[in-house]
C-alpha cells in the first residue's frame, strides 16, 4: 500500500472581500461595499439570534469595539472568545476568589521568588518567553515542582515532577492542602484577616491522606508530602498553570483548588508570591479586559450591575441588555436549536478549534449568516458567507494588547496590509454605519481614549504613558502613578476596611473524567501544544520547521511495544467521536496508558475529532485533555513523510 503524503497546508492570505451567492455555492471575489452590503443585510436580519466570535490575538482596540457592536447595534451579550477554550476557569476562578479575572504577579517577580510551582504546564513549550524567567530564577536559587502527567520538558528541569493521572489534580491538590494543614504549616495569620470558609475547606480535604492521594493521583505520598512542605515553607512562592488544569469539563473547580493552596500558606498579594494563569495567545487577556466575554462589560464590570449598565449606556447612547450572553459552547449550542442563527467571526478558527470539530462544522452550516473577518483562508472562512479580509495585529496595525501579567503594550504598523484588506475597526464602523450607528473613529488612540474613560484600571494609560513605561500593567486608575506590580496586596492590611473583599476559599469536589476507558477505549489521550507550532496551524502550519513537521500520536515505549508499532508507523486512532490516522513517536516522558497530540494540523490530522464536547458548567470550557482512545496498527509501515525528526529539543 501506497505511503500517505502529508503535506502541510499552505493558507492563503485573503486580499479581497467574497460572498457566496447561494447556500453551498462557490465563493466569489465582491467588492467592499456588496460584501458589507450582504453582510448588513444577514446580520441585520438575525438581531436577537445573533453571536460575535472576537479574536485574542487582535488589538485591545479591536476587541472593544467588537463586543460594542455586539451590544449596541445588535442588542445582544452574546460576545466571547478563544478565551473560553483555554483560561475561561481560570478568569471565572480568580474572579470568584478576588474579583478580577487577572493573574496576580508580574513575569519579574518569579525571577526572585523562591518556589515554582507549575501545574499542568509545559511552559518550556508553550509559554517560552516567560520560561526565560523561569530559568532566571532558578538560577537565582529558587526551587521548581512540575504537576503534569507527562515528564515534559518543563520538568525536566524540576526539582520533583509529580505525574498524576489525568484529571485527578483536585484530590492531589486536597492532599497537599490537608498536609499543609496537618504538619501546622498553614498561615493562621492570614488565613483569619484576608480569607473565609477555612473550616469548611480543612474539612473537605480532610479524608484526603496522603495515602488515599497516592492511590487515586498515582503521585507516590513521599513526593506529595515534599511538595506540600516545600510550598508551605518558602518565603515566596508562584503557583502557575495552564490548560493542564483549565481544559476539564470541572475546569472552574481545578481552579479554585490552586488558589486554596495560595489562600492556605498566605502566597498572595505580596511581592514574589501569587497565582499565575499562563496565557497562550497574545492578547487572551486583553480580549476579556476589553469586554469580549458575555457577562462583563470593559474592565471586567459585571453586566448585572444597575449603576454599570447605566455609565455604559450613557456613555454609548443605548440600552444594554440585564443579562448574561451566551458563551461560545453555548452559542454552538444554540446552532443546532436554531436559536442562534447568525455569527460574526473575527480571526478565530472554530472549525477545527472546537472539541468535537466534525459536530461544529455541521453546527455552522445551519447558520443563515455566517460573516468571517480574517487574514488567512480558514476551515471556518472557507464555511463563510460573506469573507473580509482584515490587518494582522502585528506589523499592520496600531494599537494595544494585553499579556499574561496584565501589562498593556503598544503595537505600531510598520507595513501596509496587502490587496485590499482593511483595518479591522473600519470595517467593524462600516458595517455599524449600515445598521444604523455611524460611528467614526479617527484612530486607534481615539478608541483607547473611550475605554479608558469607562474603565477605571485602563484610566491612567494614556498611549504617551504605554510608550514611556514600555508597557503599564492594570490596574492603573491614575495618570501619574504606577500601581504595584502584583495585585491583592490590600489582603494584607491591619485595616479591615482597607483589606475590602475577603477571599473565600472554594468547597471543591473530585469528579473524574467525563470520556471512561474501558477495554474498548483504553488509552487515555490528553492534548497540548508544542514549542514549534501555533494553534490550529494556520499561522504556523504553512511554513517547514528545523524541528518537525505533520501530527503524529506519542506513546510511551511500552506501549508501542505493547501496539507492535516503532517510530514513523501509522496507526488508527479512535474515540466515540471519531477516528484519525497519524504516525508514532516514541515519548519515554510518558506513563503507560497515556498517549499525546496537538491540534496544530489539523488538515491532515484533526485531532479535535476525537475530543469530547463535555464542558465545564460554570466556564463552559471543553475538557480538551481528558478523552478515552484505542490504538489500532496499520498495515502500513516505514518512516511517514510528515515526521521529519524528533518533536523538539527537551533541553
Amino acid at each position: 500500500m501506497k505511503k500517505r503524503e502529508r503535506t502541510p497546508k499552505t493558507y492563503a492570505r485573503i486580499t479581497h472581500p467574497m460572498v457566496r451567492d447561494e447556500k453551498g455555492g462557490p465563493l466569489r471575489r465582491a467588492s467592499w461595499d456588496e460584501a458589507l452590503d450582504r453582510a448588513a443585510e444577514g446580520l441585520g436580519a438575525a438581531r436577537g439570534s445573533f453571536g460575535m466570535l472576537s479574536c485574542a490575538r487582535a488589538t485591545n482596540e479591536m476587541n472593544y469595539v467588537a463586543q460594542k457592536f455586539t451590544r449596541v447595534v445588535m442588542g445582544t451579550n452574546n460576545v466571547d472568545s478563544c478565551n473560553r477554550t483555554c483560561h475561561a476557569p481560570s478568569v471565572a476562578g480568580l474572579s470568584a476568589v478576588f474579583g478580577s479575572g487577572g493573574g496576580t504577579s508580574s513575569y519579574g517577580e518569579v525571577d526572585h521568588t523562591d518556589l515554582i510551582l507549575m501545574w499542568g504546564s509545559n511552559a518550556r513549550f508553550a509559554h517560552p518567553i516567560f520560561f526565560q524567567h523561569v530559568l532566571r530564577g532558578i538560577r537565582n536559587g529558587a526551587r521548581m515542582y512540575a504537576v503534569d502527567p507527562r515528564r515534559t520538558s518543563t520538568a525536566e528541569w524540576a526539582e520533583s515532577w509529580l505525574g498524576l493521572n489525568v484529571g485527578t489534580d483536585i484530590p492531589l491538590a486536597h492532599a497537599v492542602g490537608r498536609e499543609i494543614i496537618h504538619a501546622g504549616l498553614h498561615n493562621t495569620s492570614f488565613i483569619e484577616r484576608a480569607t473565609t470558609g477555612f473550616e469548611e475547606y480543612a474539612a473537605e480535604v480532610e479524608p484526603w491522606t496522603l495515602a488515599v492521594a497516592e492511590k487515586v493521583t498515582g503521585v507516590p505520598a513521599e513526593a506529595i508530602r515534599d511538595l506540600a512542605h516545600a510550598y508551605a515553607r518558602a518565603e515566596r512562592a508562584q503557583l502557575c498553570w495552564t490548560l493542564g488544569i483549565t481544559e476539564h469539563h470541572n475546569g472552574t473547580d481545578n481552579v479554585r483548588a490552586l488558589i486554596n493552596l495560595s489562600l492556605l500558606t498566605g502566597h498572595v498579594g505580596r511581592y514574589g508570591s501569587g497565582v499565575q494563569p499562563l496565557r497562550g495567545q497574545n492578547n487572551v487577556q486583553g480580549g476579556g479586559d476589553m469586554g469580549a466575554i458575555p457577562n462583563r462589560l470593559p474592565g471586567f464590570q459585571d453586566i448585572l450591575e444597575p449603576a454599570i449598565r447605566t455609565k455604559f449606556e450613557t456613555a454609548w447612547d443605548t440600552v444594554i441588555q440585564p443579562e448574561y450572553g451566551m458563551t461560545l459552547t453555548q452559542m454552538f449550542e444554540a446552532m443546532e436549536t436554531g436559536e442562534l442563527k447568525a455569527v460574526y467571526c473575527i480571526g478565530e478558527n472554530p472549525a477545527q478549534s472546537e472539541a468535537d470539530s466534525e459536530q461544529a462544522v455541521e453546527r455552522m452550516k445551519k447558520l443563515d449568516c455566517l460573516v468571517v473577518q480574517d487574514i488567512f483562508l480558514t476551515a471556518t472562512a472557507e464555511l463563510a458567507d460573506v469573507i473580509l479580509p482584515a490587518t494582522a495585529a502585528w506589523a499592520e496595525t496600531d494599537g494595544t494588547t494585553t499579556n499574561s501579567e496584565r501589562r498593556v503594550q503598544r503595537v505600531r504598523k510598520a507595513v501596509e496590509p496587502p490587496g485590499e484588506a482593511r483595518e479591522d475597526i473600519d470595517i467593524i464602523c462600516d458595517l455599524a454605519g449600515r445598521l444604523g450607528h455611524p460611528w467614526k473613529y479617527a484612530d486607534a488612540e481615539s478608541v483607547w481614549n473611550e475605554l479608558r474613560s469607562v474603565s477605571p484600571d485602563h484610566y491612567g494609560m494614556t498611549y504617551e504613558r504605554l510608550a514611556e513605561h514600555q508597557g503599564i500593567q492594570w490596574p492603573c486608575p491614575d495618570t501619574d502613578k504606577i500601581e504595584p506590580t502584583y495585585l491583592h496586596g490590600r489582603l494584607w492590611d491591619e485595616d479591615p476596611a482597607k483589606r475590602g473583599r475577603l477571599a473565600p476559599f472554594g468547597i471543591v469536589k473530585h469528579d473524574p473524567p467525563v470520556d471512561l476507558t474501558d477495554d474498548q477505549y483504553p488509552i487515555r489521550l490528553t492534548t497540548g501544544r508544542r514549542l514549534d507550532s501555533y494553534n490550529t496551524g494556520v499561522q504556523t502550519g504553512s511554513f517547514a520547521s528545523p524541528l518537525r513537521r505533520g501530527e503524529y500520536v506519542e506513546l510511551c515505549p511500552e506501549d508501542a511495544e505493547r501496539y507492535g508499532v516503532s517510530v514513523g508507523e501509522e496507526v488508527r486512532i479512535s474515540s466515540r467521536r471519531g477516528t484519525v490516522q497519524a504516525p508514532v513517536w516514541v515519548d519515554p516522558g510518558l506513563r503507560p496508558g497515556l498517549a499525546f497530540m496537538t491540534m496544530h494540523f489539523p488538515d491532515e490530522v484533526d485531532t479535535n475529532q476525537l475530543t469530547i464536547e463535555a464542558n465545564c458548567p460554570i466556564a463552559g470550557t471543553a475538557e480538551f485533555k481528558a478523552s478515552a482512545i484505542r490504538i489500532e496498527k496499520l498495515p502500513v509501515s516505514g518512516p511517514a513523510s510528515g515526521l521529519v525528526s524528533a518533536p523538539a529539543v527537551r533541553s
